[in-house]
């Protein structure tokens, strides 16, 4: 029974106090190596073709002063999010990116690292992006400390942005499906076209999520080099 409306995302499954909604982010461990097997499969082809695309997008964002591999760090976290993401579309299987523990780990490491490598090796390019370019003087220590504040809230804005988004989807599937037993015939087969409906939504919001998050990940990792 839920003691309040959030609590069908609570990690609550466990064997031997080992908590087990969070064994669905390491499945993929195990499904998507044997996918590769058959080279070229159909798998393998389009799934190719779709770090080519991220990887030029990467590039072009990071520009000519990135550092050369980097972005297969930001290719390796869309991966890992969208498919963590389209686990938790599939019956009884932990989001574990609806929860801001999992969020903040990916984004706070990250931001982290841009930062001190910014500051260190580039201070005086850091410094100047505190106050924007054709700024009158009196507004600059005011200038100073709303880009400081805002450059602190970046990984909380991150893995809010992606806990938010798919925490909403996912309850409001739970309330809805929870609602079919006391529906009517004629109204249950307007909520399973409905949860279809939200369940390709879903999908969606799942690979756009995923994308958004790497795709910030890289302006925040631009504007230190």
């Amino acid at each position: 029974m839920m003691t309040n409306l959030f609590s069908v995302f609570d990690p609550s499954s466990n064997l031997f106090n080992l908590s087990l909604n969070w064994m669905s982010t390491f499945v993929g461990f195990i499904i998507i190596p044997p996918m590769f097997w058959l080279i070229p499969s159909r798998f393998h082809i389009i799934w190719n073709s779709i770090l080519l695309t991220l990887h030029k997008e990467f590039k072009t964002l990071l520009g000519p002063t990135g550092h050369n591999g980097s972005t297969f760090i930001f290719i390796s976290l869309f991966s890992m999010i969208v498919f963590n993401n389209f686990m938790g579309l599939f019956p009884y299987i932990f989001t574990s990116t609806s929860h801001m523990a999992m969020c903040l780990a990916l984004a706070l490491p990250l931001w982290l690292s841009f930062m001190i490598y910014g500051w260190i090796n580039h201070t005086q390019h850091m410094f100047a992006h505190l106050v924007p370019q054709g700024t009158p003087a009196v507004l600059m220590p005011f200038m100073v400390c709303i880009e400081t504040i805002s450059n602190i809230i970046r990984p909380g804005t991150l893995a809010v942005r992606l806990t938010a988004n798919m925490i909403a989807g996912h309850l409001l599937l739970t309330l809805m499906g929870n609602t079919g037993p006391s529906l009517s015939l004629i109204l249950a087969s307007f909520l399973v076209i409905g949860q279809i409906a939200l369940l390709v939504l879903e999908s969606a919001v799942a690979i756009i999520q995923s994308y958004v998050f790497a795709v910030l990940s890289t302006l925040y990792s631009s504007e230190v080099n």
